[in-house]
């Protein structure tokens, strides 16, 4: 048995699964809130409870390996990041848990390996481009934060660099993006990337836009807010969200086409993350595309690069599976 885990700052999805040679199969999956446990063994013992209450072939004392892809950067087996309440450290929860070794890697880097997991209803497609063979490839992710990685071919395999450049400062294009980079200059020491392009930049373009025009969420946490935004500006409620929504849909394509630029990612280009699969009508509308081509002389290259968002949310939590698979079989 593997115990696997999509370890976020808003969210955690967990998963038990059953080994079957090579493969993996879901015995039982369940999405916590993050902030609802004082720390992450507290987490994984309710849902262990859980597991072992529905599912009686989830027998937790058969756990052979564990892996978890974490928002934040993993640095000699410790987690440093900045939306998760709790301090991580592999060996330590591999003694809590009693297994030989506890696999911690990056959100993304689960994510980038996963792609060849998973099925291919499990992916709907921007741009169907013209992938260059064993060429980059490249993950990019919006959700309670913005991550990015890269996947590099090795001669003999693809390879998952993971990357914080969400963390690497926003760069406006437009006037609109400028106006706005210079009124959240004003508030934040520091204005990312992933400030705007993350849930929590849905309310601050809406409020950049508009700053008298409140909705109820806003009293509520920074993902009721983003839920309501989007939703409103998909049904076209409120012309303030609908305006909102594009102006951060036209960022995230322009952030996704500079990573294309900056790995050469001509093997593709894989949308992952929370928000996306909510509002694949909205990346589909063309706004998405235009952005991530609208690179001067550069233009016709990203043109021809392949755009799949990944609408299963539960990627990272098989990529850190099979992490863990491999991790065991190499130990056995």
């Amino acid at each position: 048995m593997i115990l696997a885990g999509d370890v976020g700052g808003t969210k955690c999805s967990l998963g038990l699964f059953a080994k079957n040679g090579p493969t993996l199969r879901s015995v039982f999956q369940r999405r916590l809130p993050t902030r609802d446990y004082a720390g992450f063994e507290d987490l994984i013992g309710d849902f262990l409870e859980q597991a072992a209450g529905v599912n009686k072939s989830a027998d937790i004392r058969e756990i052979e390996a564990a892996g978890f892809g974490l928002a934040g950067v993993v640095v000699d087996g410790s987690l440093h990041a900045g939306n998760l309440p709790w301090v991580l450290n592999g060996s330590a929860l591999a003694r809590k848990l009693h297994l030989n070794k506890v696999v911690l890697l990056n959100d993304l880097t689960a994510t980038a390996l996963s792609l060849d997991r998973l099925a291919s209803n499990d992916f709907v497609i921007l741009n169907q481009g013209t992938a260059e063979h064993r060429a980059s490839k490249a993950v990019i992710a919006a959700g309670t934060g913005l991550g990015e990685a890269i996947l590099f071919w090795d001669g003999r395999q693809y390879r998952v660099a993971p990357s914080e450049g969400g963390q690497a400062d926003f760069t406006p294009r437009t006037e609109i993006e400028i106006q706005l980079l210079i009124h959240l200059n004003k508030q934040l020491p520091h204005v990312s990337c992933e400030e705007i392009i993350s849930g929590r930049g849905f309310r601050r373009i809406h409020e950049f836009l508009n700053p008298s025009l409140r909705h109820s969420s806003f009293d509520a946490t920074e993902s009721d807010a983003a839920r309501e935004i989007t939703q409103q500006g998909l049904t076209e409620c409120c012309p303030i969200c609908v305006e909102t929504l594009e102006v951060w849909t036209e960022a995230y394509g322009a952030e996704a086409g500079n990573l294309a630029l900056r790995t050469l990612a001509l093997g593709g280009v894989y949308v992952a993350g929370g928000i996306a699969p909510k509002i694949v009508a909205q990346l589909r509308n063309g706004t998405f595309l235009r952005a991530f081509c609208g690179k001067s002389k550069f233009a016709s290259v990203l043109a021809r690069v392949p755009i799949s968002v990944v609408v299963n949310e539960d990627a990272p939590v098989w990529g850190a599976a099979y992490q863990a698979l491999s991790s065991s079989d190499s130990n056995s």
